[in-house]
């Protein structure tokens, strides 16, 4: 049962979106963001047009820093918001869950998971990271990735219908 769930009235919700690079955060975040007239918060889309690096961790720290403030913001506001952030370690999902139920928030977290054959492929077939992804890093990611237990998942509130 989730912890604190939202009252079924509560417009404002907070999506997570799961997942490695390649797993298709990105595709399903953007249909959701249509579907249910959402804010999408994606970091990577940020430090692009800010033409940081990618993988500059220190400022990728203070993009979903400030991407978390605006969100918390716009969830006061009764607003959907969609973070796709990856969101790799547990503690992270734990964070935002908490967070965004302390604002009366329902939370859903939309966990994308794919071999490590197929991240692969995808990320290759894009070809959109400079310098290109590996696929040694894509295995590293792998092995760093905690993924949602059952008994996290059961923490959340069951998926809008979109």
């Amino acid at each position: 049962m989730p912890d604190n769930p939202a009252p079924p009235e509560t417009r404002a919700r907070l999506i997570i979106v799961c997942g490695l690079p390649g797993s298709g955060k990105t595709t399903l975040a953007r249909g959701l963001e249509q579907r249910l007239g959402a804010v999408r918060l994606a970091p990577d889309e940020w430090m692009a047009t800010l033409r940081l690096d990618l993988y500059d961790e220190a400022s990728r720290a203070r993009v979903e820093a400030l991407q978390w403030q605006i969100g918390q913001r716009l969830l006061a506001l009764g607003q959907i918001v969609i973070i796709e952030w990856g969101t790799w370690a547990r503690d992270e999902r734990d964070t935002l869950r908490l967070g965004a139920r302390a604002l009366g928030a329902g939370v859903e977290l939309r966990y994308l998971a794919e071999s490590e054959e197929v991240l692969w492929q995808r990320i290759e077939r894009r070809a959109q990271e400079q310098p290109p992804i590996t696929m040694a890093m894509v295995a590293e990611w792998a092995a760093l990735f905690q993924a949602p237990t059952e008994e996290e998942v059961g923490l959340f509130d069951p998926p809008l219908q979109a």
